[in-house]
């Protein structure tokens, strides 16, 4: 498993290694004491499932404040996604900044997103499944969000927006500017 730390660090690409055959493949997909050894200390509660139909689907930008915060652990079973974080953690060096990248079934990458970011993603297939792994169940009464094209916040987006398929809740989300201090930079 290559675990890579992005931009900001505390974002991690990681790749697990696939062992394949005439039959098809294995894959170690997750294994805790590796990712501990990277910085994640994490206990993960709650796996979701997530099929988009159509290519240019977004989803985010969405996180759930404390007590509820979560870390996710993304990956796609099938299709390809762009993938995004963005350090929403006051006064962290880094508030306001994203890393971004490329998840599919055929690359193999995972994306940690801890908590104190937004997380979004933009299908770019049609019939995309992504799988999460998430640090904290789901909390309706937590949640929070960020307009997903703020021009603040100038996320590179592979779709227009008048071609993005969004949820009416994403579409009408505040700027970042607007939302409260969801979380505060803690140092180590």
């Amino acid at each position: 498993m290559q675990i890579e730390p992005q931009a900001i660090p505390d974002v991690l690409l990681i790749t697990p290694r696939r062992f394949g055959d005439a039959r098809g493949f294995v894959s170690e997909t997750f294994r805790l004491s590796k990712l501990a050894e990277a910085g994640v200390r994490f206990s993960f509660v709650q796996d979701n499932h997530t099929f988009s139909a159509v290519a240019g689907t977004v989803r985010g930008l969405h996180a759930q404040m404390p007590p509820s915060a979560q870390g996710k652990l993304i990956r796609v079973a099938r299709g390809a996604i762009w993938d995004v974080a963005v350090d929403i953690r006051h006064g962290s060096p880094s508030f306001g900044r994203y890393v971004a990248a490329e998840l599919s079934a055929e690359n193999w990458r995972q994306l940690w997103i801890p908590p104190g970011f937004l997380h979004g993603l933009c299908t770019l297939d049609d019939n995309t499944e992504i799988i999460y792994k998430m640090t904290s169940e789901y909390d309706p009464e937590t949640e929070c969000g960020a307009l997903w094209n703020d021009p603040d916040l100038a996320l590179p987006w592979p779709i227009s927006p008048e071609r993005a398929i969004l949820s009416e809740k994403d579409r009408v989300r505040p700027r970042l500017a607007e939302c409260p201090a969801w979380f505060t930079y803690e140092t180590a």
